[in-house]
This record gives C-alpha cells, structure tokens and sequence, in this order.
C-alpha cells in the first residue's frame, strides 16, 4: 500500500513486537497472541478508533505515530491526550468494559498496525492473567497521566479564571466610584430644587422630581452595592479581620423586617417573624449582617407573587460542638430549579432571560444587577458562616417556595474585637 511503512513484519518480528509490548509473557503466550493478530498498514490521518462509537478491535502499534484526542466541547474542539508509537497499544478500554471509544486515535504518519477482534482479545485475556496484568498495568499509568494532565489544565484555568475576577473587580470598583460622584451632585441639585417655592406650587414639578429622586436613590443603591461586593471580596482575599462586636440577631432581624414593610405591603405580601427563645446573639460586624440579611429578604420579595407570605426564623444550632445562630428566610414563591442553587450566589448571576431584565428592587421577578445574594454570601464566609438555598424546583403555576439559610458562629474565628 502506498504510504506504507518501510519496514517489512514476517513472524518473528511480530512476536518480538509483542515480547516488548508485554513483557513476562511466555514464549507460548507470545505465539498464541501473535496468532490472533492481522497486521494492516494505514496511511497518515487514518481514524482507528472513533470517540463515542462503538468498536470491537484492539490495535497495537507497530511502527508509525498516532494521536489520542478527546472533544471538549462544540466551542474549545478537541484537546491532545497523547502520541503514541511502536509497541504502544489503544482500543483495550472500550473493549474491557463494553462502552463507546472514550476518544480519537489517528494516525500522524504512515503506520503499520497489528489487529486484534474482540472475541479474540477477550480469550486470550481469559487465558492469560500475564496478559491481563501487563495492560491493567498499562492503563493505569495513561489514566495517572491523563490525571496529572487534566490537573494542570484546571490550575492554569483558575489562575485565569481569578485573574479575571481581580480584573472585574477593579472595574467594578472604578466605576463605582466613578458613578458615585455624579450622583451625590445629582442629588444635591435635587434638593436645592426642592427647596425654591416654585416646587411646590407646581404638581407636575413635584411629579417629576419625585421620579427623579426615586431614579437617582437606586442608582445609588445599585451603585452601594458594587462598592460593598469589592470590599468584601478584597478584605476576604487580603485575609482581613473583622471588627466584631456583641449584635442582638433578634432586634437586627426586627429592624431589616420593618424597613421593609411597605415595599412588601405595596405588594399585599406578609413578612412574618418567628424567633426561638434560644436564639443567640453573635459577635460580628453589625453593618455586614443587615446588608446580608436585608439582600436576601429583598430576593424573597422579588420571587414570591403578590399576596404571598415570607416567614423569617431564627434559632440556635451548633456545628461540631460550636454555637451557631442561623436565620432563614421561607417564601411562597416561584421556587428555584436545583441547577441554580450555587450559581445564584455569584456575581451578576442572573436566573433566567437577560433579555426580559427589568430593574427594580421589589417588583415581583424584577431585575438588578445580581450582586445582592453574592454580597450575603461573602458576608456569611467573612464571618465564618454558611449560606444556602433549599428548593424542590421552579414552577410559576404551584408555587414551591425557597428556603435561604445562614449561619452565623457565635464567635466568629480571626475577629478582632472594636
């Protein structure tokens, strides 16, 4: 055949080829296997064995190159696991455990290929525990390496993958500060308006200038919410300390709920709270726990239908002898398909279409910038804590509610007291 490599294979060169390939086999070993075997010759980018099909023959390389990929995705295309030569074997996994090929071998060059069929291959494994032994042996040591090569892909993506979160962050940061500025300007101008006699003579001037202070306070909310999301993020990478100091978790729980009543009453949603007796106060930061807790009551309004019930509980627990104080937050809303129930702490995660993103604080399914619920995860870690979300899934029509959950340790650990 064309293409074909120049060396000639009789015999006795098939069995040498197999006496290196798997050494310890007998020498009546070798001549059965040898027996089994078909040589053929292949031209350079020859597909020997198809990822993901189903195949029933063992190849083993007798002289030539070929190249084991596996398809990452539709985006990335396929990664290069290894080249192989002569005396290197592909095929035996598929065929060991009656599964699709787990990825391409091609051939790089012209190559010459000794072929074993399955039934064939299954016999003499049966027959021959050397046999089974040397490629056991074999196999192991390409999925250490396939292991280690897997390894250092994943450390170089999270160094990427962290870079560009510092990256975010400090953009996050600029523009916030950025924003800031015109916006406390905006607001002063808005108050001196307020103030000329002409304002409140006016009805559509005091129409539209209620609209603009409306406007401008959430822009600074939002804004708020950026800066808070890169402090708690810098001050968790550069390892800081919290300044802790005694908080009443109950009145802190009070407060939050009361603030927002009427956002919730606008709405006829009732916010209940329902405290243990045994519920403990907690050494933390007094203004990063409202802010954990207000983001997440305020999801709960945002996904709970007009006319549902929100219900606030705190209680005592403890984590490996520790104290803890948890408070959850149950709603009667929409719910939240399990797939989301990570993802919805990170930053800027929006559940659902972008597209349909309308911003506002507490209309029902409205948007924002989705750094609420990353910003009372941050809190909760800052403190040593836990937080997450329990829900039997998303359904508009039979409304499963969620759950949000945190814990706070009594004693929070690295805190220094004020």
């Amino acid at each position: 055949m064309t293409g074909a490599p120049a060396a000639a294979f009789g015999p006795e060169q098939v069995v040498g080829l197999l006496g290196q390939t798997f050494t310890g086999l007998s020498a009546d070993d070798l001549a059965e296997l040898a027996a089994l075997t078909h040589l053929r010759y292949f031209p350079p980018d020859t597909v020997l064995c198809h990822e993901g099909a189903y195949e029933d023959t063992f190849y083993i390389i007798a002289a030539g190159e070929v190249l084991t990929t596996k398809q990452i995705s539709a985006a990335e295309g396929e990664r290069q696991l290894r080249r192989m030569g002569a005396g290197d074997y592909v095929g035996e996994m598929a065929l060991i455990q009656n599964a699709p090929r787990a990825a391409t071998v091609r051939t790089l060059t012209a190559c010459a290929v000794l072929e074993i069929d399955k039934a064939d291959f299954e016999a003499i494994l049966s027959r021959s525990p050397r046999l089974a032994l040397s490629i056991i042996r074999t196999t192991l040591n390409r999925m250490r390496a396939n292991d280690q090569v897997a390894i250092s892909d994943l450390q170089k993506t999270n160094r990427v993958l962290a870079q560009l979160d510092r990256n975010k962050l400090e953009f996050i940061q600029v523009a916030a500060h950025e924003l800031r500025t015109p916006l406390t300007i905006m607001k002063g101008y808005l108050n001196v308006i307020k103030l000329d006699p002409a304002f409140h003579d006016s009805d559509d001037l005091r129409a539209a200038l209620d609209g603009l202070s409306r406007g401008t306070e959430r822009l600074h909310e939002v804004v708020n919410a950026m800066l808070d999301v890169t402090r708690i993020d810098s001050e968790a990478a550069g390892g800081g300390l919290l300044a802790a100091v005694p908080v009443p978790l109950k009145s802190v729980v009070n407060d939050i709920v009361h603030r927002l009543q009427n956002d919730a009453a606008d709405r006829r949603l009732t916010i209940a709270i329902e405290h243990a007796p045994d519920t403990p106060n907690i050494n933390a930061d007094p203004t990063l726990v409202q802010k954990a807790l207000y983001h997440v009551i305020v999801n709960a309004i945002k996904y709970t239908p007009d006319g549902g019930q929100i219900v606030v509980r705190t209680r005592a627990v403890a984590l490996e002898g520790a104290p803890r104080a948890e408070i959850s937050v149950h709603d009667t809303g929409i719910g939240l398909d399990r797939e989301h129930h990570e993802l919805i702490f990170e930053k800027f995660y929006q559940v659902g279409s972008v597209a349909l993103h309308s911003t506002h604080k507490t209309m029902f399914k409205g948007g924002g910038p989705g750094l609420g619920l990353a910003i009372a995860r941050g809190v909760v870690r800052a403190h040593g804590g836990r937080i997450w979300v329990e829900s039997a899934g998303c359904d508009e029509a039979a409304l499963p509610g969620s759950t949000f959950f945190m814990q706070f340790p009594v004693n929070p650990p690295n805190a220094k007291k004020k």
